[in-house]
């Protein structure tokens, strides 16, 4: 009987990361479910679809790789997008990777972050019909290229294989700036080399199986992947998952009882004659016995549950033996109804509910054929049959030790593919320590360059303003100068253009006295021999006139200039 669903069969390489959503009332080992799709349909169930943690308690996990964090100043620089070289989700789903890498190079994050983020409200679905129909396009878009393959997405852009693989797989987680996976890990994710299971992430074919299911399914893993449905959850320790015995493949409860996969048929450990409840495996089409599992679930988990979910493992149980028509089968789905309701309406607890389930368990344990028969002690059997059940339980107990043995080796395998891939991201992490820790060199080497520069500038800027200062004081004392040259000359001609007029003045009064002297004469001459009396009248103005001349022109310059003295 494999044993219940574990967190280890969820996951293949654990990362630091986790993905399982805690509750403070559970411990790790405990199961992790959905109490708000309980009632929901067979054919549409919370185990039938993908389900991710939400945003909240992903952002409250770190990423623990083992290096130290890098704190590096980064100095916010708000660039502007022209309309020409921004780029949309259509674009990136239908444009050749080169030519999108190209662009992306020279766009800044916070537009590519406006990008990542308009996917995750497109998957989130938020607007409903309207995102569903773009998320359709756009996987439709991505879907349909034959180019993108590991050769050409290798040259992709870290954001654009993000989107990528976000459109692809339909799985928002790959967008979260939490969550960082390496390059090489998305490109096997896109191309279907590696599970799409954050919390798996284990190289397909896992465990290299053969099966057709495995081989044909493209992105299928059998670790963690319903076998109907193709897709994962994160609940653990419950009925909710059903293993097969023998070829380990898991799957949902709710797809097998909508497949039909749970069925009445032929006894596992009685053999033909006897028949019960069982799960038909899809990928190897062998049967499994269910009672066995439920018990071995019930055993191993029912103890560390709560009431809620207790109540929810006891609807699964009642479900599965719904059409149960062996005794033992039909006993067990009573119980499990008569506890549920006695667990809603609080006639039991949780953990009277558990001894009382376990001790039906018990019960039918009693009741299996094979305990019948061994209490019917009191009869001889033959040597021959004597013989039969020896081989038969010798045949038992071979076959339970090969599965074990099975599940040994596979957990061997798949804890030295979580090796290899620790190794492998440790060393994707290192690498990526040692290209930050040169580029924080680079970064400070170029930062003490333009310190020094803005120093240089600076001293340049002093100098500068410090000739320019002088070169001011310089201009005003020659304005000054030269305001005074130019005072001092204009007194000087003014000097020497007065002085040029006093002196032709002077000369024309020279003239005019001459003149006089020489009419002076001649009236002389003539009043000895009888004067005219219009002659004595010009002699006195010319006389009165020249003798006034003087007096003016000093008044005159005095006049014109009242705040000048000559030199």
């Amino acid at each position: 009987m494999l044993p219940p669903r574990q967190q280890s069969r969820a996951g293949g390489p654990q990362t630091s990361l986790s993905l399982v959503p805690l509750d403070t009332r559970l411990s790790p080992e405990e199961p992790r479910s959905n109490s708000d799709n309980l009632r929901e349909s067979p054919t549409e169930s919370a185990s039938s679809r993908e389900t991710w943690p939400t945003a909240d308690a992903i952002a409250s996990k770190k990423i623990e790789n083992g290096k130290a964090e890098i704190d590096c100043p980064e100095q916010s620089v708000i660039r502007r997008v022209s309309t020409a070289d921004k780029i949309s989700l259509q674009d990136i789903a239908r444009e050749r990777v080169d030519v999108i890498c190209e662009k992306m190079h020279h766009l800044p994050e916070e537009f590519l972050e406006e990008l990542k983020n308009g996917l995750r409200v497109i998957l989130e679905g938020g607007n409903g019909s309207q995102h569903r129909e773009e998320f359709f396009i756009l996987q439709k878009l991505v879907q349909s290229r034959s180019d993108l393959t590991a050769k050409t997405l290798i040259r992709a852009h870290r954001v654009q294989l993000e989107i990528l693989v976000a459109i692809n797989t339909g799985i928002q987680g790959f967008l979260h700036p939490s969550i960082s996976l390496s390059q090489t890990s998305l490109i096997e994710i896109f191309v279907y080399k590696r599970c799409r299971n954050i919390a798996c992430q284990s190289q397909l074919p896992a465990d290299d199986c053969t099966c057709e299911t495995c081989t044909n399914s493209n992105g299928f893993c059998n670790l963690c992947m319903c076998v109907v449905c193709s897709k994962f959850d994160f609940e653990v320790n419950t009925c909710r998952w059903i293993g097969c015995d023998l070829c380990s493949h898991w799957t949902h409860t709710d797809c097998a009882i909508r497949e039909q996969l749970i069925c009445m048929g032929p006894s596992v450990k009685s053999g033909a004659g006897a028949s019960e409840m069982v799960f038909r495996c899809q990928a190897c089409n062998r049967t499994s016995e269910l009672l066995g599992w439920v018990k071995d679930v019930f055993q191993h988990c029912a103890p560390s549950w709560d009431g809620e979910a207790l109540m929810r493992e006891l609807d699964f149980v009642s479900r599965i033996f719904h059409g149960s028509k062996d005794q033992r089968g039909r006993k067990l789905f009573w119980k499990c109804d008569d506890l549920k309701e006695k667990l809603k309406t609080g006639k039991v607890d949780a953990k009277a509910a558990c001894r009382a389930i376990l001790m039906v368990f018990q019960e039918l344990e009693m009741d299996s054929p094979k305990s019948l028969e061994n209490s019917e002690g009191g009869r001889l059997i033959a040597p021959q049959e004597a013989c039969n059940r020896i081989a038969e339980v010798v045949q038992e107990a071979i076959r339970k030790m090969e599965i074990v043995a099975d599940e040994k080796m596979r957990m061997f395998k798949k804890a030295r593919l979580a090796l290899e891939a620790c190794d492998r991201e440790l060393a994707d992490k290192a690498r990526e320590a040692a290209e930050l820790k040169m580029d924080r060199q680079k970064k400070k080497v170029q930062i003490e360059e333009l310190e020094r520069i803005v120093r240089l500038k600076t001293a340049e800027s002093d100098m500068f303003q410090l000739k320019a200062n002088e070169a001011k004081r310089e201009a005003e004392k020659l304005q000054r100068i030269a305001l005074a040259k130019s005072d001092k000359s204009e007194e000087e001609y003014t000097s020497n253009y007065l002085k040029q007029k006093l002196s032709e003045a002077e000369a024309e009064k020279q003239y005019l006295y001459e003149k006089i002297k020489l009419q002076e004469s001649s009236r002389v001459s003539q009043s000895s021999s009888g004067g005219d009396p219009s002659s004595m009248l010009m002699y006195s103005k010319i006389h009165d006139l020249l003798y006034s001349v003087p007096p003016k022109a000093d008044s005159q310059s005095n006049e014109c200039h009242p705040f000048r003295t000559n030199p």
